[in-house]
């Protein structure tokens, strides 16, 4: 049995939920999302929690699964999912033009990130701070990843796009004789 797969999802305040088949819906203050659970995942409602089983051992893989993804989703019609992103070295900044984040990086031309739908980005503190809101756990993680892999901190200088919060590992770099 699976020790994530057991646990009950608790339903919080203003979040309800609607299980139709192998469908589960989730809808609170912030949106509704939905998930279809695998084959041999089974999800039922009672007294506001959610309780996720499974049929056999070859679906053991899903049963973890299935109630991580059914939790975030819970999380996120709540409260919602914010990743920060700092930006650190001479000129660096990041602007909002539109439906997309221009980054000045010190290349030739600024690197263009269109954001996708369903999230929120702010630039703060003159283009140094960046922030990613949603309500999908997977797109904030991943647009925040990709925004990051333009220029990741590098050991040295320590300057590139770093995670609020991100220790970077410093080097010593040359030595001179």
């Amino acid at each position: 049995m699976s020790r994530i797969g057991k646990e009950p999802v608790k339903l919080v305040e203003g979040v309800t939920a609607l299980i139709d088949g192998q469908t589960v819906t989730v809808k609170g203050k912030l949106g509704e999302l939905s998930y279809t659970m695998h084959d041999g995942i089974t999800a039922k409602l009672e007294d506001g929690v959610i309780k996720i089983d499974r049929c056999c051992d070859s679906v053991a893989n899903f049963h973890g699964l299935a109630r991580a993804l059914i939790n975030n989703m819970v999380i996120g019609v709540s409260t919602g999912y914010t990743k920060q992103l700092s930006i650190e070295g001479t000129g660096f900044k990041a602007a909002l033009q539109g439906t997309n984040l221009s980054l000045t990086l010190g290349f030739a031309s600024p690197k263009i990130y269109q954001i996708p739908e369903g999230l929120t980005i702010t630039v703060e503190n003159d283009g140094l701070l960046v922030t990613v809101k949603g309500i999908r756990k997977e797109q904030v993680g991943e647009a925040a990843a990709r925004i990051r892999a333009y220029y990741p901190a590098e050991p040295y200088k320590g300057k590139g796009i770093k995670y609020v919060g991100e220790r970077i590992r410093r080097k010593q770099g040359k030595k001179v004789a």
